[in-house]
């Protein structure tokens, strides 16, 4: 199971039933000690995990999903899902606080301790500079990549048709992140540093995480483990 570093615990601790108002105030603190810098050696990523959720239309519930595999033979190695129930309103900056309980959750129910992250969610690619990714790779002390499918912030050219083709994505005249095509002729997805991680490692990470999809397989991994935790709910 993933225990958090002690500082982790304490410092970076808060509640997550809080107002709009109360949740930016705790994003503007917590963004200042993200860290983008590589936290971790590539050559030597044992475990790659992927999370994701899933919602259902009544009673509130929510499945929060963990998949963990083998780098590079992407190989499952464990898998987590646990039911839940949404506290937090709909607010596309704030997700954090709607997914973040279900998923820290899930995450201490790992036997083993993934090396990196991967979350359907933005990192740094935010208006505050602290999306889902950000927040919870730093409340986990884990090197943490926002991959989106689609952009919250910032401008770009489009990449290149090819696999593997990236453009940078700039907001406010900061790079936030990149537009990555992670398969030919298929849309990019929107790849940005959570922690721990630059934005050219995140890059090669992900293209190195795809199995032949869209998605990186850990991220596809989760959500089919969540979506299929829905349907036996709705069953």
């Amino acid at each position: 199971m993933i225990k958090k570093p002690r500082s982790h615990s304490t410092m970076l601790r808060h509640p997550w039933n809080v107002d709009v108002r109360r949740a930016v105030e705790i994003q503007q603190r917590l963004r200042r000690r993200l860290s983008l810098k590589d936290g971790l050696v590539f050559r030597n990523i044992r475990w790659i995990a992927g999370a994701d959720v899933a919602y259902a239309n009544r009673g509130g519930a929510i499945f929060g999903a963990v998949v963990l595999l083998s780098f590079p033979q992407l190989v499952v190695v464990e898998e987590v899902q646990v039911k839940g129930t949404v506290e937090f309103p709909y607010v596309p900056s704030l997700l954090s606080f709607r997914e973040g309980p279900i998923l820290l959750e899930a995450f201490s129910l790992l036997r083993h301790r993934p090396d990196v992250i991967l979350f359907d969610a933005q990192g740094i690619a935010h208006p505050r500079g602290f999306g889902l990714a950000s927040h919870l790779g730093l409340l986990l002390g884990l090197p943490s990549v926002g991959c989106a499918k689609t952009r919250l912030i910032g401008e770009y050219k489009p990449p290149g048709r090819g696999r593997g083709s990236f453009s940078w994505l700039w907001f406010e005249g900061r790079n936030v992140g990149a537009v990555v095509r992670t398969r030919a002729d298929v849309k990019p997805l929107f790849v940005s540093p959570g922690d721990k991680i630059t934005t050219q490692t995140a890059v090669r990470l992900v293209l190195a995480a795809c199995g032949g999809y869209r998605l990186p397989e850990p991220i596809r991994r989760a959500h089919q483990l969540a979506n299929r935790a829905l349907r036996q709910f709705k069953a």
